[in-house]
């Protein structure tokens, strides 16, 4: 049973230590640094930009998932390669030519992520699912952290793993939100788990990193 891998989402933490929270849970084990974007467009929250990941990335030894809630990504998605993101996600719903998109940052030598809303169908996906590395199910509505699970998107990652055997695509399935020992083993089928408060504010960080880690895998 191969466990998931997990990425904690740094919008948790606490950004006067962020060197010293990147530090501990790397120690911890953690296996992705998730970063989230906001530009207060897209998503009702402004949250950080360039600099502060180019800081991330000199104390970062993980992989650093970038995960752009904003308009028009294609305008920066160079930036932040260069930045130092090692997987770059941008939105559905945030441009007009993803393909185009998802092209550009492979010519940048990065990972390809594309997440989508709570109401978009994993459907939409069907066509350029084989080209990309990773799909985002946003389990709650993208802008804040610490909310409550979505139940129906649980539907929804079941339908984007039988989407995924259909197509013979590789693309790693990532769920992002309401992520917590309580609500794990609603979402079998992702591969990566982005947790934010249950873990980063966790008075017992290691507890639950093993609970998360603990998960039932999904089997086709």
């Amino acid at each position: 049973m191969k466990a998931p891998l997990i990425a904690p989402s740094l919008l948790a933490a606490d950004f006067g230590r962020l060197a010293e929270e990147i530090q501990s849970l790397e120690a911890l084990g953690v296996d992705w640094l998730h970063c989230d974007v906001m530009d207060g467009v897209f998503v009702p929250n402004i949250s950080f930009g360039l600099p502060v990941l180019e800081a991330i990335r000199r104390y970062a030894t993980r992989p650093l998932d970038v995960h752009l809630m904003i308009q028009q990504p294609e305008r920066y998605v160079e930036a932040f390669a260069k930045a130092g993101a090692d997987i770059i996600t941008f939105h559905w719903e945030a441009t007009p030519h993803p393909d185009r998109l998802v092209q550009q940052i492979h010519d940048l030598g990065k990972k390809a992520g594309i997440a989508i809303n709570p109401a978009t169908p994993v459907e939409v996906l069907v066509d350029i699912l084989p080209e990309i590395d990773l799909v985002c199910v946003m389990s709650v509505n993208p802008g804040f952290g610490g909310q409550r699970f979505i139940p129906y998107t649980a539907n929804k990652l079941k339908r984007l793993a039988a989407l995924r055997l259909q197509t013979g695509a590789h693309a790693l399935i990532e769920v992002d939100g309401g992520i917590a020992p309580e609500t794990v083993e609603l979402v079998p089928e992702a591969d990566v788990l982005v947790a934010g408060q249950s873990l980063v504010r966790a008075a017992e960080r290691e507890a639950v990193l093993r609970s998360l880690r603990a998960r039932k895998a999904f089997h086709v």
